[in-house]
């Protein structure tokens, strides 16, 4: 049975809405929802943040203001996306019940202030977010407007509390059982930390155990579960009382610093998302920044968009994006005249079925009065921001028969969010070169040039479905991990890993007796020694005729049956192996000891793309800087052809289609202006009689 959300026809529209700001201004709510027909917006998201208001005192509450919402929605056939407010509770219950504050890891509690700074263990706390959000499901639940259920907002942060500390003991003690099993998997031998009593466990701490790296991964591991734990409370009145109304959050992606674009990774997002019942997220690019191009940008949000689809491995909703700037980096710029259109259009061509904004009005005051917006502080229509809005809003309904499209991907890469965080905590090698992420980013790159789909997959995921998995940096290995692996390349699979593979275990302590058995076996070397490079220092490698700089590490390997594609030049690991191949079963791994540069990745994967038949069969000469991503829906395919370049841009397709956004013919040679995009529309070639 399809839920409300799946019936909605056409992708959402619109965003973040807080009339809660500005009930004394009834001239503003009336102008808004004016404004918001002319910017063609379909959807609000209302309540985020609105609790004081929904209960300005314990027990009394107004939704009068709330109902009015609706009732507007409902005469314009639009959509609502009611927030539970638990990312920001009311004022007098801080005051009231100070355990529902939380404690940071120095021991000191919070008073009230700014959002999300809650305790997920607080019983108190539970129950307040169960009352609310009854009372809302009860009230609006049969409403015609009610789309989805947007739970909280951006889950984050951690609490050190009594309360959380007897959860984490609690948790500990299940997980160990023991005592001696839970010295020997945090190795607590090691500088006489050895526990005696479940009661000596407190959370990892700069005021106590900083440095028990198996204890940091288990807290990691815990804040996750305490986080989805309270997710799980919290919607239990909304799926008793609304069982047809989907249910999600709003999961993050940070800049780790410049250049670096992630999805958040101090949760376990892989684990979060059975939870969900479709994934959103709030994308943030840094665009028009002069440290990357247009187009290394705009991968890098590929890359995060395409993470957030393989969660569920169906469309999800962009929740919070801007229509023009940002409000909180050191440098907010305006998106250029086109960037609003190009981006938008890109979140929809990666598998999104909606473009939403944080906020559809700027807000007076505090520390979001200058972020972006639909409606800017003049409350104007004819703003450059707003008329960018306008036409987008035109041709998402140009486009509207692709909602609920799905995608075809034959590559995968790996990520798992415990191995990262043991990654990024382990001593060792180079502190500031680890670049886990940014590697695998690296890789995705390669194939974004060529317009082949990638899928971002969690290690627990089916490998099955692909041809070809990338999994360098594979850090941490467990067993059923390692089975599938195996499995994987054995029933014909190509797999490519690299450096920093298979080092630690599920713990993360260091594997003994070297590399593990069954990765031997797949790969057929035996990595011997993990030389770390200094900042400048570069030794070489050989492979297809041609030498490539390496830089930061190179790992030593024994070949025992693999056969040797590329060698190290010089340094001590001279005329040693440094690339391999090798074949396992029906398929093959290939090994990749050391860093090399984005020119090494391009000529490494032209073999295999060519023998794996990947290539992108709808171009026929791809350009690195216009990006082709494809959905599928019944007979037809739909190609987002986009120009993330400040130039014109010519890209040759292997057959004619029409442009959806002008119903016009295009010809099998393309030309886009700068930051121009179209939407291809074709018969499916795999339907053609």
């Amino acid at each position: 049975m399809m839920n409300k959300l799946e019936m909605v026809k056409g992708f959402l529209h619109g965003g973040d809405y807080n009339p809660d700001q500005w009930l004394k201004r009834p001239d503003i709510l009336q102008q808004d929802y004016q404004l918001m027909d002319q910017a063609h917006i379909n959807t609000v998201t209302v309540g985020v943040f609105a609790w004081a208001r929904l209960e300005p005192q314990e027990g009394v509450y107004d939704f009068d203001w709330l109902d009015e919402v609706f009732d507007k929605m409902n005469q314009r056939n639009g959509h609502v996306i009611l927030a539970t407010p638990s990312g920001a509770r009311p004022r007098w219950m801080s005051q009231k019940y100070p355990e529902v504050n939380r404690v940071d890891s120095d021991g000191r509690r919070h008073t009230h202030g700014f959002r999300h700074n809650h305790c997920y263990s607080s019983p108190i706390y539970r129950e307040k977010v169960r009352e609310i959000n009854t009372r809302l499901a009860e009230r609006y639940g049969n409403n015609p407007a009610l789309v989805l259920w947007h739970v909280s907002n951006e889950y984050s942060g951690e609490c050190y509390c009594p309360l959380c500390q007897f959860n984490w003991r609690k948790w500990v003690k299940h997980k160990y059982q023991t005592l001696d099993a839970l010295n020997d998997a945090w190795c607590m031998s090691v500088w006489s930390g050895l526990y005696s009593d479940w009661s000596q466990i407190l959370p990892p701490s700069l005021l106590g155990d900083s440095k028990v790296h198996g204890m940091d991964l288990d807290w990691h591991q815990f804040v996750t579960d305490m986080t989805v734990d309270f997710f799980n409370q919290e919607i239990q009145p909304l799926k008793k009382l609304t069982p047809n109304i989907p249910v999600t959050t709003n999961f993050m992606a940070e800049s780790l610093k410049e250049g670096q674009y992630t999805p958040l990774t101090g949760l376990d997002y892989g684990k979060f998302a059975k939870s969900l019942d479709i994934i959103s997220w709030d994308s943030y690019p840094s665009w028009h920044n002069r440290y990357e191009t247009t187009a290394e940008t705009a991968m890098k949000t590929a890359y995060v968009h395409d993470q957030f689809w393989s969660l569920k491995q169906k469309p999800f909703l962009v929740m919070e994006s801007t229509p023009s700037c940002v409000n909180w980096g050191q440098y907010n710029k305006a998106k250029q005249p086109g960037m609003h259109r190009l981006s938008s259009f890109q979140q929809i061509a990666h598998g999104s079925d909606s473009t939403l904004y944080f906020q559809i009005r700027q807000a007076q005051g505090n520390s979001e009065k200058y972020h972006g917006a639909v409606i800017g502080h003049d409350g104007k229509s004819d703003s450059r921001v707003f008329k960018d809005v306008q036409q987008y809003g035109q041709e998402l309904q140009k486009i509207a028969e692709i909602k609920g499209a799905s995608k075809h991907v034959r590559v995968a890469i790996l990520f798992d969010w415990d191995s990262n965080w043991a990654l990024n905590r382990g001593g060792g090698f180079g502190r500031p070169t680890r670049l886990g992420i940014q590697t695998l980013q690296k890789h995705y790159a390669d194939f974004w040039k060529r317009d082949i789909a990638c899928d971002i997959i969690t290690s627990t995921m089916d490998f099955s479905k692909y041809d070809l998995l990338i999994a360098p940096m594979m850090y941490m290995v467990t067993p059923d991990m390692l089975a599938r692996i195996q499995r994987f390349v054995e029933h014909g699979g190509t797999l490519v890993s690299s450096y920093f593979s298979g080092m630690v275990d599920s713990n993360d302590r260091v594997n003994l007796g070297g590399w593990p058995q069954s990765l031997q076996d797949v790969f057929g070397v035996e990595p011997q020694e993990l030389d770390t490079l200094l900042p400048g220092e570069h030794y070489h490698v050989k492979f297809n005729q041609r030498e490539y700089e390496t830089t930061d590490y190179d790992q030593v390997l024994k070949a025992n049956d693999a056969q040797v594609l590329g060698i190290y030049s010089d340094n001590f690991y001279a005329k040693t192996p440094a690339i391999t191949k090798h074949q396992y079963g029906k398929g093959t791994a290939y090994y990749i000891g050391a860093r090399l540069s984005s020119t090494f990745i391009q000529d490494f994967y032209d073999g295999i793309v060519q023998d794996l038949h990947l290539e992108n069969q709808f171009v026929r000469h791809s350009n690195p800087v216009v990006s082709i991503q494809t959905r599928y829906k019944g007979a037809y395919a739909y190609h987002f052809v986009m120009n993330f370049s400040e130039t014109e841009q010519e890209v040759e397709m292997q057959r004619a289609s029409v442009d959806m956004l002008t119903n016009r013919s295009i010809a099998k040679q393309v030309r886009l202006g700068k930051y121009d995009v179209m939407v291809l529309k074709e018969k499916r070639r795999d339907m053609l009689d």
